[in-house]
């Protein structure tokens, strides 16, 4: 907005100036992104009953099938989009290289852990992992990049440690499964915040498999070499689930990596608990899972963290939006 002429005998033009205009709070919202950022919420949050459907394929060869196949996915979609110069670029950047290596041996972690837990009736401590997720990545935050945290976030971190110290109590162990899953999955997103826009989605994932395969097939041989694979030899519906799981895997990385270039982090931060959310009330409404007294103490301490977490991250959001650039 230009701003009011200097007093001069003779009338001059008005001088620009670097005035940012005042953002509306619901203004910039891709109707785009938030659709891409809830259907892969949601594909992620249902995620359990397909592997529940692929019974009796048990969790190692169910996540070497996903590796092999989400590859096959990829290299598919690569050939198709004609994408394959990018990925070429980053194979001979050995730094990249190597970081994709251990971001892939993070989501093998995390795959094989959340697999083993669906497919072992602990798809509420699964959840669990999930909801503590954006708690962990803030603890890391303070941990590995030495940021500074604000009294709020201290708080929520605070009352996590609680909530977990009450979960151990009650399974008389720690919470390993949503320990391993959100620590995992933090680290994961960490590394993949340090590539930043230079990896896209597609091609991190490439490379990602890539580093995973050897590891896949070993996998299998040793499935093969004791239980014996279930590929092909159950019935042509569990072939064909099966046979999805690469798409099932890609399909909502890419409509996450969509919406991320589309929306604010604070739409983003809302949305990803529809994931955890919906995965709890799989396991509990229609798994059955067991929830004593003590389980819904601990995971009503974490939602009171995450609500503190929230308010301070809309907090601050309305607070950039308010910041106007001075005039230069």
């Amino acid at each position: 907005m230009p701003a009011d002429p200097a007093p001069a005998p003779a009338p001059a033009p008005a001088t620009p100036t670097t005035t940012a205009p005042r953002a509306d709070p619901g203004a910039g919202v891709s109707r785009t992104g938030l659709g891409f950022a809830v259907s892969a919420y949601v594909l992620w949050g249902f995620l359990p009953i397909y592997f529940i459907a692929l019974a009796p394929t048990g969790p190692f060869e169910v996540v070497a099938w996903r590796i092999l196949l989400s590859l096959v996915f990829c290299a598919l979609l690569l050939a198709v989009t004609r994408s394959w110069r990018p990925l070429l670029a980053l194979v001979r950047d050995r730094r990249i290289v190597l970081t994709m290596g251990l971001a892939g041996v993070l989501i093998f972690i995390n795959w094989q852990t959340y697999v083993y837990a669906t497919l072992n009736d602990q798809v509420v401590e699964a959840s669990l992992g999930y909801f503590i997720n954006p708690i962990v990545t803030v603890f890391l935050g303070v941990l590995v990049l030495r940021e500074r945290l604000s009294a709020a976030q201290w708080t929520a971190v605070g009352i996590s440690l609680v909530a977990v110290v009450v979960l151990a109590v009650g399974y008389g162990q720690l919470p390993w499964i949503a320990l391993a899953l959100a620590f995992s999955f933090g680290l994961y997103g960490l590394i993949k915040k340090r590539v930043g826009p230079r990896v896209d989605a597609v091609s991190g994932l490439t490379l990602e498999t890539v580093w995973l395969a050897p590891v896949a097939v070993v996998q299998l041989v040793a499935v093969a070499a004791t239980t014996g694979l279930t590929m092909g030899t159950v019935s042509p519906w569990h072939t064909v689930l099966l046979c999805s799981a690469g798409a099932i895997t890609a399909i909502p990385l890419l409509l996450f990596a969509a919406a991320s270039r589309r929306l604010a982090l604070t739409h983003m931060g809302f949305i990803q608990y529809f994931a955890p959310f919906i995965q709890f009330l799989v396991g509990v409404v229609i798994l059955q899972e067991p929830m004593p007294p003590e389980r819904w103490v601990g995971f009503g301490l974490v939602w009171v963290a995450l609500v503190v977490l929230t308010v301070d991250l809309v907090r601050g959001a309305r607070a950039a939006r308010r910041t106007v650039v001075e005039p230069a």
